[in-house]
């Protein structure tokens, strides 16, 4: 089984991938790795314009679904579950859901995963709320084959959740979830 992640920033993507793998043992492919590895073997700063720069820059390269399509093959070669986190392009997803994965979208109110980020404080995080709408915005709808659409993608999630209070909340939803797929 294969459970590409997608959702709004800071809405617990990786709280769910956390709970996945440390909860069901499933093994964890990550987008944003992916991507600060490829950063790095640039020499650039890992910011996130830079993220997006080169996101799509090897979507433009290689397809739309490039980044997505690498980890799927590093997740179809390693036994158990899988979880790929940080679906954002249209082409990403229907990749997986093509290849028989799951998509689940988690999301949650804006000004609370504003400051989910800022308290992670990673350094694509440091923003002001003002630039986190800026980039979000441009990353929800975009046009280009390449370029990031989450609303799109989670449009075509199978299952969606809201994290807007506890984690224990969200970790309920999740297992919901898992019962209904696990016996499917």
């Amino acid at each position: 089984m294969i459970i590409g992640i997608t959702g709004t920033n800071g809405a617990g993507k990786g709280t769910v991938v956390d709970y996945l793998v440390e909860q069901k043992g499933c093994n964890h492919f990550s987008a944003r790795t992916f991507l600060i590895e490829e950063i790095q073997k640039q020499g650039l700063p890992v910011d996130r314009t830079h993220m997006r720069q080169v996101a799509n820059e090897l979507r433009k390269a290689h397809g739309p679904a490039y980044v997505v399509e690498r980890l799927l093959a590093q997740a179809q070669a390693t036994p158990g579950a899988s979880v790929i986190e940080s679906i954002r392009t249209i082409g990403e997803a229907q990749l997986l859901l093509a290849h028989g994965a799951q998509l689940w979208a988690v999301d949650a109110d804006r000004k609370i995963r504003y400051e989910r980020i800022r308290a992670r404080m990673s350094e694509t995080d440091q923003v002001t709320f003002e630039q986190f709408c800026e980039y979000e915005d441009r990353e929800m709808q975009g046009t280009e084959a390449w370029d990031m659409n989450v609303f799109g993608v989670m449009k075509q999630a199978q299952h969606s959740f809201v994290n807007d209070t506890t984690r224990e909340a969200l970790f309920l939803q999740v297992e919901e979830v898992w019962k209904t797929i696990a016996t499917s």
